[in-house]
This record gives C-alpha cells, structure tokens and sequence, in this order.
C-alpha cells in the first residue's frame, strides 16, 4: 500500500517526539551526573538527595517514550531504517535510564563518605567524571543527527575511561595497603569510578546503537582498551 504525505508527516512528527523525549532524559542524565559529582567533593547530602529524587523523572520519561514507541510502530508499521530509529530509541532510551541510575548510584555514596577523612585519590575522579559526561553529551548529539561517525568517536573515548578507572583502582588499593583506616571510604570511591566506568560503557553501547540506525552496519570488532579491574557496581 502506498504511503500518502499525510501519513509520511505524521510519522516524522512521531519520531520527532521520541528524540525530543530522549534528549530531556539525556540532559537530565547529564546533570545528575554532573550534581552527583559535585555533592561528592563538596560532601553536600541535600545535594545528593536531590540527584536521588530526580531519578524518578528519568524513569517516568523512558516509561513514556517505551509506550509511545510501541504505539508508533502498531499504527506506522515502521520499515527498514524508520524501524531502525525506532528500535535505536527504544534501546537509547534504556541505556539513558541506566546512566541516570549509576549517577543515583554515586549520589547514594556521598552521606557516607563525607563522614569519612578525606583522601587524595578522590581527586581524580571529577576528570573521569568529566569525560564519561562528555561521552553522553556526543552520543545524544550522534543519535538527534544520525550521525555515524560522531558515534564511532564516542566509542573510541571509552578507552580513557577505562584507564582512568584503572589508575584508580590501582591507587585506592595502594591506599587501602598503606593504612586500614583508608579501606572504608577508599571501597566506597571504588564504587563511585566503577559507576563512571559503566556509564562510559553504556555510553558506548547507546553509540553503536546510534551508528546501526544511521547505517545498518554493525560496529566492527575492535579493542575496547585495556581490560578494567573487577568491582561491583551498585544495581
């Protein structure tokens, strides 16, 4: 059946509030990202609390852009790269709320470590901060273009991430080491860089998305930089 113009608008207008809805949860994803670190070296609790509280926003819009989704492609029936875009959302979307949940995550932590003494190591990790938004900017920015090659350079800053991660890591153990009373709050900063390195993992998933719906090629295999130290991360 042909498409008629009409029906050809409605769609766009469609997918143009997907992408609207998508870049209101980026921003507030980018935010909480940014106010969570700031709690975090400044030990301000309401602050934090704030972060916390404003999560909820985040998920009430990935709820909304899910239902408008899978109502655009009941009524649309999508094809080729229109569903492309549509499924990318769709995947964007979650991811962003997982980022919004790893900045709760690092918002959770600051009440207890601003009773803990201050340790040098904390101060790297506003810069890996930096970076990680810096990467959820560009893949927003990527995916409102359709831009592919913004994509793949997302995925290539992953790399300073995971060695600023790895750098942490390797001091927070040598701190641990060096005086028991440093293995508190030093766990704690642990969880706060392994929250900023998920987040440029997740960043890098959302940019691979970014680049099949632009293209609908995979990513080719590459290295990922080198391997992570192990520690959880909060759920």
């Amino acid at each position: 059946m042909a498409t008629t113009g009409h029906t050809v608008k409605a769609f766009d207008q469609d997918l143009d509030e997907l992408r609207a809805t998508i870049a209101e949860m980026g921003g507030l994803a980018e935010e909480a990202i940014r106010e969570a670190m700031r709690a975090l070296v400044q030990r301000d609790s309401e602050g934090a609390l704030r972060v916390v509280e404003a999560d909820r926003r985040i998920d009430a819009l990935e709820t909304e852009l899910e239902r408008a989704a899978v109502q655009l492609i009941a009524l649309r029936a999508p094809m080729a790269d229109d569903l492309r875009e549509v499924i990318a959302a769709l995947k964007i979307a979650s991811v962003v709320e997982r980022i919004g949940d790893y900045a709760k995550n690092i918002a959770k932590r600051v009440q207890v470590i601003g009773e803990a003494p201050v340790i040098e190591p904390l101060s790297l990790l506003p810069e890996m901060a930096r970076i990680a938004g810096e990467m959820v900017h560009s893949v927003l920015d990527a995916f409102a273009a359709r831009d592919a090659e913004k994509a793949l350079a997302v995925c290539e800053r992953d790399r300073a991430v995971d060695d600023f991660y790895n750098s942490i890591f390797r001091t927070l153990l040598t701190f641990m080491m060096e005086n028991p009373h440093n293995i508190t709050p030093a766990t704690h900063l642990l969880f706060v860089a392994k929250n900023l390195e998920r987040i440029g993992d997740h960043a890098t998933n959302a940019a691979e998305m970014v680049y099949f719906a632009a293209t609908g090629l995979h990513v080719a295999d590459r290295p990922r930089g080198a391997a992570t130290e192990t520690v959880g991360s909060d759920g």
